[in-house]
């Protein structure tokens, strides 16, 4: 291995092998691309192509004649294209595949064209990829802006890469393109995995209420069977970060009826405050405002957040004593009562509302309370093994994921 050597920063490089050798971007490669007539009119230079257009998100077709509606770069075969919105710069396309002899980026991108001779296309890719690197980019941005910002050409362009010989480089990206597509199958198989086990809650649902027993199950709106419809306790923002534990919407689980108490909020109360919002085993919290998918979501009250208070984005609900909460709370989630609080929500830009007299009218279904509890205990066992599931392939998938950064550390530490 050779020495470890100072970078432009003065910071203390890592060592790389004695044939390696660390370079600024500007060294090896150079940002290209001509600015293209922003204002919405059809340019000449596409008369006669389709071209590869580059966005944030996608990688749409230009095809002839297309109106250019926003600013963009024409850019050469050739190029790495490198995101400079921070913290998405990460995201690195190498374009040099395409046999069109131009192509079009937003001005989201860097198009960097490697010096022929000097560096590889393929290596460059993975190297902007790696998480020494990435994590020196966004350091240097957060600390010049505090905000999420964009790259500054210069900053990118006095970035440092290790550099082996063009020979290695190429050897090291074609070792780390097999091994990418090798993870990349491994999380796609993962992640099926974990679509399938997040579908068995709601199957064990259907199991319980889309029979024909069930729908024999006498009725009855929420309201009917409620003895508290409260909406919860607003708090403005200097009252928060300490204090009495507070739950908020995101503590409603879009999977389960189960609270999500992994983040909880903290909020300094007043006078009888406390005591006018605590939450009591059995309550059931719904999302008052929301997106449309999860407005109406319920969570039931468990020993753990019994005592806790809530906010005015959530609605408390405490059922009659001769009720099984629980079996309420999982009822909930059913297509049945889904589609009832569906069409009440009401629409707004961005989210949707359900108010306390909109869950007062509530359909639900209540068989004898013995059926009740042996349907919510069942269904409790069930969700507890899925969830044990759901948590081990959540963790695979975690390790899978990063992989990638792994492999990445080892090249440009010269191991593989």
């Amino acid at each position: 291995m050779g020495a470890a050597a100072k970078g432009v920063d003065g910071d203390k490089k890592r060592r790389l092998p004695s044939a390696w050798r660390w370079v600024r971007l500007e060294e090896v490669c150079e940002i290209v691309g001509d600015s293209i007539n922003p204002q919405g009119c059809p340019c000449e230079t596409f008369a006669h192509y389709s071209l590869p257009a580059f966005d944030e998100g996608s990688r749409p077709i230009l095809e002839v004649g297309e109106l250019i509606r926003s600013n963009k770069l024409l850019f050469p075969r050739g190029v790495v294209l490198f995101s400079k919105l921070n913290p998405r710069i990460s995201r690195v396309w190498n374009v040099t595949d395409h046999r069109n002899q131009r192509r079009i980026c937003s001005t989201e991108f860097l198009p960097l064209l490697p010096k022929k001779g000097l560096l590889d296309a393929d290596y460059l890719t993975f190297a902007l990829q790696e998480p020494h690197l990435i994590d020196r980019l966004r350091a240097q941005v957060a600390a010049a802006t505090k905000s999420r910002e964009r790259l500054k050409p210069g900053l990118v362009l006095n970035a440092e890469i290790p550099l082996p010989s063009l020979t290695e480089q190429k050897r090291i990206a074609a070792i780390l393109s097999d091994q990418v597509v090798t993870v990349q199958r491994a999380s796609a198989a993962a992640e099926a995995r974990l679509e399938a086990a997040g579908a068995l809650p709601d199957a064990y649902l259907k199991s319980v209420f889309d029979t024909c027993e069930a729908k024999e199950w006498p009725r009855r709106c929420l309201g009917e069977v409620a003895t508290l419809v409260q909406n919860g306790i607003y708090k403005p923002a200097e009252y928060y970060g300490s204090g009495h534990p507070f739950l908020r919407m995101y503590n409603i689980s879009k999977c389960s009826w189960n609270l999500e108490l992994a983040e909880l909020a903290r909020v300094v109360l007043e006078g009888r405050e406390a005591e006018k919002y605590r939450l009591r085993r059995g309550d059931l919290l719904f999302s008052r405002v929301n997106s449309f998918e999860l407005v109406g979501k319920c969570g039931w009250v468990g020993p753990d957040a019994e005592g806790y208070v809530f906010e005015n984005m959530l609605i408390r609900v405490r059922v009659d004593e001769s009720l099984d909460s629980m079996f309420i709370a999982q009822q909930m989630r059913t297509s049945g009562v889904r589609g009832q609080i569906e069409s009440l929500a009401k629409r707004a830009i961005g989210q949707a509302s359900i108010n306390s007299k909109d869950l007062r009218s509530i359909q639900i279904a209540l068989p004898p309370l013995p059926l009740q509890q042996r349907i919510s205990e069942r269904l409790k066992k069930l969700t507890v093994d899925t969830d044990r599931t759901l948590r081990a392939l959540k963790e695979q998938r975690e390790t899978i994921d990063g992989l990638p950064a792994a492999l990445l550390r080892r090249a440009f530490n010269g191991d593989l």
